[in-house]
């Protein structure tokens, strides 16, 4: 059964809005809350404001209106101090391809400031992510996108933040990958992390998740608790909602002047 740790939220959207520079509405006033210990998963097509919405807890952007807020903290406004609480894991991991699995983990772990750590204690997170250990002396430019994806979550791991964002971290993954990489989320949620992901996996978020939101042209339009979905056919949802969007909810707005 998936437990939330606690009630206070660790990632908290309130009123999130970007409108870029062009008139596009990227955004519009997105609202949700996600405690220690739950996942919050983020369906909807390209365009729909996902990877706005992760850009915008990492500071990548700053809103029109709104915060995205880490423990209290609004990323905008202090923006190391919320990146300090917050690991990344994107859909294509940005590693260097001429370091070896090992020296990647030491040196992003060094970057975030831990200098604690040991050769001992890398194997024992590369394991558990399920890099074989023969791989960890390896350059990462042989290795396969599921082999990156497994050592950016460790990296993610090594990090030790309260948050976890994820920006379609299963795209391109095989069947086993993927479902190997959902089971370790599901550990990482149980240890206490909020994790917030953007996905286009209805399968996959169906499996891990505690909320399911669908978004569409900046907007949540379905956020339901995993529980309130039991038994019913998520893709048909899916597409019902998104049947039922109306011509009045455009992509783009004019700025009001």
């Amino acid at each position: 059964m998936k437990t939330s740790h606690n009630n206070r939220p660790v990632l908290e959207a309130v009123d999130l809005t970007k409108r870029y520079e062009d008139g596009v509405l990227a955004l519009d006033h997105v609202n949700f809350a996600i405690p220690a210990g739950e996942l919050f998963a983020m369906l909807g097509g390209n365009g729909a404001g996902k990877t706005t919405t992760v850009n915008l807890f990492l500071n990548l952007l700053e809103p029109t209106e709104g915060e995205a807020r880490v423990n209290g903290v609004a990323a905008h406004l202090e923006p190391l101090k919320a990146k300090s609480q917050m690991a990344f894991v994107s859909e294509n991991v940005m590693l260097y391809p001429n370091f070896t699995a090992i020296q990647n983990l030491d040196f992003f772990a060094k970057l975030s400031g831990h200098d604690e750590y040991g050769t001992r204690y890398y194997r024992d997170v590369l394991l558990r992510v399920g890099l074989a250990e023969e791989s960890h002396n390896k350059r990462l430019k042989g290795f396969s996108k599921g082999m990156r994806q497994k050592c950016g979550i460790a990296i993610a791991i090594l990090k030790n933040a309260p948050a976890i964002l994820l920006d379609e971290p299963t795209a391109g993954l095989d069947p086993k990958a993927g479902h190997d990489f959902i089971q370790l989320l599901d550990s990482l949620r149980r240890e206490g992390k909020a994790i917030l992901m953007s996905t286009h996996d209805i399968f996959r978020a169906r499996e891990v998740a505690d909320t399911i939101a669908i978004m569409d042209c900046g907007r949540i339009i379905m956020q339901k608790r995993a529980a309130e979905l039991q038994g019913q056919d998520l893709v048909q949802i899916y597409m019902r909602y998104m049947a039922g969007r109306t011509e009045s909810s455009p992509i783009a707005a004019p700025v009001e002047s």
